[in-house]
């Protein structure tokens, strides 16, 4: 094994037990501090359980990444961004606190990474005819990919295990072509991947069905953060030379984000459609029709699992296909899918009222 090889594997060892040894402390905090998350009408579990569970995976992720890894090339501004929304999410968690400051918050993230260290997207890479985007609109750009991920990993975080799962998927993803294709530029990211792998298998440990934490927003806000960076600097890798994937990058990132790309997209146009707030809570996430449909909560998991490493799969064997014909495939299969839980909705629904 390489010597990087080695670094990674320690540095994913290192994450992996700090936030397995951290868990059990946080909930008996958390039991003895009555920080507990009760159950509600959008909620799918029955009993008060912590939801603290980014804690770990931030002590974890953040200790080995500052242990095992080189910070430059845009590292040591990202995590300035974790550190601001660990914050954000950890007093959401606590005491609750507006959309607004949560806003803020990533806004500040967001700019720390794009102003300070220049991480942004700069190129279309041909989608639409659009090669190098002008500086205002590639600032602009990227602040909605940023935000759109983030807030994309944290409504997929409905189940035991979900998001944990989802996010995993999708960081050893990226994590293994920037070990492989990265160079000096990009390939440092494939810590931050196998720093949040093992901080993630850690709470991941107790976050399972019937969980005894939840991740919370201190942790979907992180991981969703980290994500998209990852998606951003993958993007870009696909414009030096040499990359298995070259210009159809950002179609393929769009598939290995495939399940929280998809439920945000669908439940806001379903909200909108019906008049109301995109950002207004339901029971109709993906995951929500997938239990409707009789799945239990772990079986539910495995399915969108293995849903998004189908749809990865198939946007990694057909790359050459280019952008705009993988994205044209990307939104057809979007739009049957969500023809399907429609039906099966408007089906159970008919079943309730009959019965």
């Amino acid at each position: 094994m390489s010597h990087l090889g080695i670094q990674l594997g320690l540095s994913s060892l290192w994450a992996f037990l700090v936030s397995m040894f951290a868990v059990p402390s946080i909930i008996y905090i958390a039991h003895l501090k009555n920080m507990l998350d009760t159950p509600n009408v959008r909620t799918v579990h029955e009993s008060l359980t912590p939801r603290l569970g980014g804690v770990a995976v931030f002590a974890g992720f953040m200790s080995a990444l500052t242990i095992f890894a080189d910070l430059g090339h845009g590292i040591q501004q990202l995590l300035a961004g974790c550190i601001v929304l660990f914050f954000v999410g950890l007093k959401d968690d606590l005491v609750s606190i507006s959309v607004a400051k949560k806003f803020i918050g990533q806004l500040l993230a967001t700019g720390i990474v794009m102003i300070m260290a220049d991480v942004r997207i700069t190129s279309f890479q041909g989608i639409l005819g659009v090669q190098e985007l002008p500086v205002g609109i590639s600032y602009a750009f990227t602040f909605l990919v940023i935000v759109g991920i983030t807030n994309a990993i944290n409504l997929i975080d409905g189940l035991d295990g979900l998001a944990g799962t989802i996010v995993l998927i999708i960081v050893s993803t990226f994590g293994y072509y920037f070990y492989a294709y990265g160079g000096p530029n990009y390939q440092n990211y494939a810590f931050v991947s196998v720093c949040v792998i093992g901080g993630m298998l850690g709470f991941l440990r107790y976050n399972f069905h019937k969980a005894s934490i939840f991740m919370g927003d201190t942790g979907s806000l992180l991981c969703g953060f980290i994500v998209s960076i990852l998606t951003i600097q993958f993007i870009e890798m696909g414009l030096t030379v040499g990359q298995p994937f070259a210009s159809a990058s950002p179609s393929v990132a769009a598939g290995i984000l495939f399940v929280p790309l998809f439920d945000t997209l669908r439940v806001f146009t379903v909200r909108m459609l019906a008049g109301r707030s995109p950002f207004a809570p339901d029971k109709n996430h993906v995951h929500h029709r997938i239990l409707a449909m009789g799945f239990q909560q772990i079986s539910t998991v495995m399915l969108l699992g293995l849903l998004n490493m189908v749809v990865i799969l198939f946007v990694i064997n057909f790359a050459y296909l280019g952008n705009t014909l993988l994205i044209v495939g990307l939104v057809v299969f979007s739009v049957l899918l969500s023809f399907l839980l429609g039906v099966y909705q408007s089906r159970s629904a008919r079943q309730r009222v009959a019965s």
